[in-house]
């Protein structure tokens, strides 16, 4: 498998600031932030799949102009996968008709643009012998992270968290973890406001790997805009044993 990172700011800005995407291979999304806007349209026409870690606009913003980009250009509906309450905001809120046209009903509820499917925590989607597994996350709207296993290897991408017990007795359990992307929304000096939001910041965040017991690769996502350097810094001095890469655009993982 292969996964090519589209976006993975926590905000935007010039050039080089697109928010979360991840493409898998060449036709599955994780999350559909700004990063997908980078992609031509018949790069966007063969994306059959979007998984979505929740609905924070940071993380669906460029879904329902993509849908409309290509939607003439298929042949089958785009599929999007969440969690039951996931799926429920965007049917309330997104695509609603007044946000945006309900394309699970265009042109027509037989023939949609786009489908629902349901995921729960721990149940992995085959799609091709690639399995996608949601993982316990603690945000403050209903949210989950995801490993992606290529039977050789696994990614984990933690979404947006807090602090979880739960996400990293997840990870423990994966045989074949090589990659592990993992968020760092906010420098120290915001600590309270990582806490409000259920993000991590460097202090947070080292506490947290305390409890991950495999080795693997981390990478360090979402950073905001205006405290990457700051916040980067921070990790080093929190993290000295912990050898931390941050996550960029264009970075592609084969596993």
């Amino acid at each position: 498998m292969k996964l090519r990172v589209l976006g993975c700011s926590g905000g935007i800005g010039g050039r080089s600031l697109r928010t979360t995407a991840l493409l898998v291979d060449h036709d599955i999304l994780i999350d559909a932030g700004t990063g997908v806007s980078d992609l031509s349209i018949a790069e966007m026409a063969v994306i059959d799949h979007v998984f979505l870690t929740h609905t924070h606009l940071d993380h669906i913003a460029s879904l329902p102009l993509m849908i409309d980009t290509v939607a003439d250009r298929r042949s089958k509906p785009l599929t999007v996968y969440g969690t039951e309450a996931v799926l429920t905001t965007l049917r309330n809120h997104v695509f609603n008709w007044a946000i945006w046209p309900d394309f699970s009903e265009l042109p027509n509820a037989d023939k949609p643009f786009l489908c629902y499917q349901t995921i729960q925590v721990g149940q992995p989607v085959d799609l091709d012998g690639r399995r996608i597994i949601a993982l316990p996350v603690e945000h403050t709207v209903p949210a989950v992270g995801f490993q992606i296993d290529s039977g050789a290897a696994s990614l984990v991408f933690s979404g947006d968290t807090g602090i979880c017990n739960a996400f990293w007795r997840a990870v423990n359990r994966i045989h074949n973890l090589k990659h592990l992307i993992v968020e760092c929304a906010f420098s120290n000096r915001e600590h309270r406001l990582a806490v409000i939001s259920k993000h991590l910041c460097p202090d947070m965040l080292a506490t947290e790997l305390q409890k991950l017991e495999r080795e693997c690769d981390i990478y360090i996502t979402h950073l905001k805009p205006g405290q990457i350097e700051l916040t980067m810094e921070e990790l080093e001095q929190s993290l000295g044993d912990f050898k931390l890469r941050m996550l960029q655009n264009n970075l592609v993982f084969e596993f």
